[in-house]
């Protein structure tokens, strides 16, 4: 175990750790909050964070004990279950960010007519799809047996070694599946989030307008007031901006190194350096990390959710140890009282003994 497979260890576990908390800490809200749960979007989240806790306990675990070991972990029909999860988990994922980001799209740019547009019957329509497509994409690698430990990302995934018998078969499968799950992902979040843009920029050109107005009629203004005015335009259309960036960038950024490592691995007869494969894998992991921050815990309902239960279980473990305390102090005081009477006078002798 070089210093490499150390460092490759030390970063899955982090995500192991971040992702198993934010999305616990996720799936506490939905739980909790009836608001959220009555929101079309919070069963697409609530999906997106079954499959990154799954991937969490299941796929990632193996991966760190395949780095640790540097050897298979478990045996051939272990590794098989854990493999189809993983296509499973990952395919599911990527569909359900596309899903978000049509529902977002309907939200903005139809903001009167969406709860007729979208409704939870819909909302389920669509999660059965992206089970019965991530579905039979996973089936079809476990049954054909083109799953298996994969040396070059330490952990149990599609594996080309498995496949050689297979060989055409195998790249077309390879193909179709990246083109159907993270191209057509891409391509959808691309298109809906840029419309997306377009129509906050153009509200915001809006605000501006009736806001430079405003200023223009008011000549008294302070020049403090209108500053902040004007910093307050800049701020929002940045903000528009950098939503939408974070939505795309996150995932081009943990998925694109995997899939091209994906292609390559293909078409290139010589070996791969493992550390990249390892590397390209951890980044995909970690988009299971950073999805809870991305699509939830940044949200306004989610964090005065994560407020209102911090103030509870702070208020609950305060009135605790309050009454704790008391219950102390009353049995001291009880002690006390009754340790007088405890203490029995002593009995004279006659004066004959």
């Amino acid at each position: 175990m070089d210093a490499a497979d150390i460092v490759a260890s030390v970063l899955v576990l982090g995500i192991i750790v971040v992702s198993l908390l934010s999305n616990v800490v996720v799936l506490i809200c939905f739980m909790y909050s009836p608001e959220i749960r009555k929101q079309v979007p919070g069963l697409f989240i609530l999906n997106l964070t079954f499959c990154n806790l799954l991937l969490s306990v299941s796929n990632m675990p193996l991966t760190l004990i395949g780095l640790i070991t540097t050897g298979h972990p478990g045996g051939s029909g272990f590794c098989q279950i854990v493999g189809f999860l993983d296509t499973f988990l990952t395919t599911n994922s990527m569909l359900t960010m596309a899903a978000l980001s049509i529902d977002r799209w309907v939200a903005v740019v139809f903001p009167l007519s969406y709860h007729s547009r979208i409704r939870h019957r819909d909302a389920v329509i669509a999660l059965g799809y992206t089970w019965i497509h991530s579905l039979c994409f996973s089936t079809v690698a476990t049954c054909r047996s083109w799953v298996g430990y994969n040396h070059l990302y330490a952990s149990c995934t599609l594996c080309s070694v498995r496949a050689k018998g297979a060989g055409t078969q195998f790249i077309i499968f390879t193909v179709v599946l990246h083109s159907l799950t993270f191209l057509l992902t891409l391509i959808v979040l691309c298109v809906t989030y840029l419309k997306v843009l377009k129509v906050a920029r153009f509200h915001c050109k809006r605000i501006d307008v009736i806001t430079m107005q405003t200023l223009v009629l008011l000549v008294d203004i302070h020049p403090s007031v209108r500053q902040k005015c004007l910093d307050e335009q800049k701020q929002r259309r940045q903000r528009a901006t950098k939503k939408i960036s974070t939505f795309i960038g996150t995932f081009v950024v943990c998925f694109t190194p995997y899939v091209i490592t994906r292609i390559v691995e293909l078409v290139t007869p010589g070996p791969i350096n493992p550390h990249w494969g390892v590397l390209s894998k951890c980044l995909a992991y970690s988009k299971a990390a950073s999805d809870p921050f991305v699509y939830s815990l940044l949200r306004h309902q989610y964090r005065k959710t994560c407020s209102l239960l911090a103030n509870k279980v702070l208020k609950r473990s305060t009135f605790n140890s309050s009454s704790l305390r008391i219950e102390n102090n009353a049995r001291r005081s009880d002690n006390s009282s009754n340790a007088p009477n405890d203490v029995q006078p002593p009995t004279e002798k006659p004066l004959g003994q």
